[in-house]
């Protein structure tokens, strides 16, 4: 079986989400294919789109969520998703056991005794009569009745998990600033959520295998889970195998993917690209070491920003008073420098509410 080396699957990881070479596709085609873009700091998907598209428009995005044809919503590893609408109506039944269990994980003693299915149709409800709410508001609504898991508990269990829901603009609108409202789903969509496949059947997972290895093959099945959270996929990866490729990595493991998607030769070369906080191209993996050094693994989680070099996480960056502020990991060779800088300007001039072009990169590790 072909191994496939750290280099190899770094230069097909960068091909199958766009940071090999900007694409020319539409907006809502692009999130489409990104099987969605983790959105839970809500200006961050914009630098992502900016990184992976030719001459990207903000204006763009932000119309596609007012227009309601793509959505935020709580779906992959219960984390806040910026997806388009048919994905989403499409995906979410399938991810409902996994949100409950998620958030389980962090209130089971104060959720303890709660029946969720009576805590689901109070919370469906309350939010019959089409008002946006706030969290906080859905679960004072429902205090009375519940008053001992407190209002973040309770809020958390309705608004990730058990009602499904929109989180609406103005929030995640580009250059914007609002507090996080909810309605139904399938009210702001105005589209009723799929229903679940019949029994011993599960074509939402094998579409989502498909679609994980688009985006992000060549990968292994803990890959598969980390991205999306959901335990009960190597049923679908089972029924579709024959259609699959098959490689190894140098650990041994075996990696599945698609037998036409992108495999680039590994010495193809990788320009700088700078990566939102959470982004799902170092995210969307247990094994993370295509992207990133298992010394600085901690950065993915910890929602820092980072540089690519060579394909390869090389440097932090933040955005103070209007100006890019990278920080190395590692020492920069003098072409590095002046690419990083390069960049770092046309990303300030994205950013920034003036225009300008300012780029600071800060002194190297010792």
């Amino acid at each position: 079986m072909t191994v496939l080396d750290i280099r190899a699957l770094n230069r097909a990881t960068l091909a199958r989400q766009l940071l090999l070479d900007r694409a020319d596709l539409p907006v809502l085609d692009a999130v489409a294919h990104l099987c969605g873009l983790q959105a839970q700091e809500p200006q961050e998907p914009f630098v992502g789109l900016w990184s992976r598209l030719r001459a990207f428009d903000p204006a763009a995005l932000s119309d596609l969520l007012t227009s309601r044809r793509v959505v935020r919503t709580h779906l992959m590893r219960r984390t806040v998703h910026l997806l388009t609408a048919n994905d989403a109506l499409a995906w979410r039944a399938r991810h409902d056991t996994m949100l409950r269990q998620r958030v389980l994980g962090n209130y089971r003693h104060e959720l303890s005794g709660i029946n969720l299915d009576e805590l689901a149709a109070a919370g469906r409800a309350v939010m019959a009569d089409g008002e946006p709410r706030s969290m906080t508001e859905l679960a004072r609504a429902l205090a009375e009745r519940w008053p001992t898991p407190g209002p973040r508990a309770l809020g958390e269990m309705l608004i990730a998990a058990l009602v499904p829901v929109a989180q609406l603009p103005p929030r995640g609108l580009w250059r914007t600033k609002a507090g996080a409202r909810y309605r139904p789903l399938s009210v702001w969509l105005g589209s009723e959520i799929d229903p679940p496949p019949p029994e011993g059947t599960d074509p939402v997972g094998e579409a989502l295998v498909r679609r994980y290895l688009a985006a992000f093959g060549p990968a292994t099945s803990a890959d598969l889970r980390a991205w999306c959270g959901l335990a009960g996929l190597p049923a679908a990866v089972a029924a579709i195998r024959e259609e699959l490729v098959t490689f190894r990595d140098q650990r041994g493991r075996e990696l599945l993917d698609l037998p036409d998607a992108p495999r680039p030769d590994p010495d193809t070369p990788a320009p700088v690209r700078f990566l939102p906080a959470f982004d799902n191209a170092i995210l969307g993996y247990h094994h993370r070491g295509r992207i990133i050094d298992d010394i600085h693994r901690r950065l993915s989680v910890a929602g820092a920003r980072v540089v690519l070099v060579d394909g390869r996480v090389a440097a932090t960056w933040t955005v103070e008073r209007d100006a890019v502020i990278v920080t190395p990991l590692r020492r920069f060779s003098r072409a590095e420098h002046t690419t990083v800088a390069e960049h770092g300007r046309e990303l300030a001039s994205f950013v920034s509410d003036d225009g300008g072009h300012r780029v600071q990169i800060t002194a190297p590790p010792r």
